[in-house]
């Protein structure tokens, strides 16, 4: 069994995906429009470019995302998506590429927990929070 999150955007799912590719090194594994759906499928026509269905992985862990359908998305509350990454370094790079354009909520840095670690809101709503553990 895997369990991935599933990020719903507002219109915006493609280029989110892309900015994760570029600042997290995602591969994405598929991405579906809505022109791609049965062709007796109700989709407004400006919807057609849109995300229905997409897959990204990260190191090997897997979020999936889709555009959410009109008049259905709300701002991401009640979670974070959490990267624990090995190298401080990395995991301050990172951060501040998630945290550009969006909203920095704790600012990266060392803790009583941790050797680095942050939480933001990225430019598409996603709450995120970096984390590079103390070592055991």
């Amino acid at each position: 069994m895997q369990i991935s999150p599933y990020l719903f955007f507002n219109g915006n799912c493609e280029a989110a995906l892309q900015f994760y590719q570029k600042v997290l090194g995602a591969k994405i594994e598929a991405m579906l429009p809505y022109e791609d759906g049965p062709a007796d499928m109700p989709v407004p026509p400006e919807w057609k470019k849109r995300i229905m269905h997409a897959s990204i992985s990260i190191d090997g862990e897997v979020i999936m995302a889709s555009d959410a359908t009109p008049g259905d998305f709300h701002q991401p509350q009640g979670f974070s998506v959490a990267l624990q990454v090995e190298d401080p370094a990395d995991a301050e790079r990172k951060f501040k590429a998630l945290a550009e354009g969006g909203t920095i909520k704790m600012a990266f840095g060392k803790t009583f927990f941790s050797k680095g670690f942050g939480m933001c809101v990225d430019q598409f709503g996603t709450p995120w929070m970096v984390d590079c553990s103390m070592e055991d």
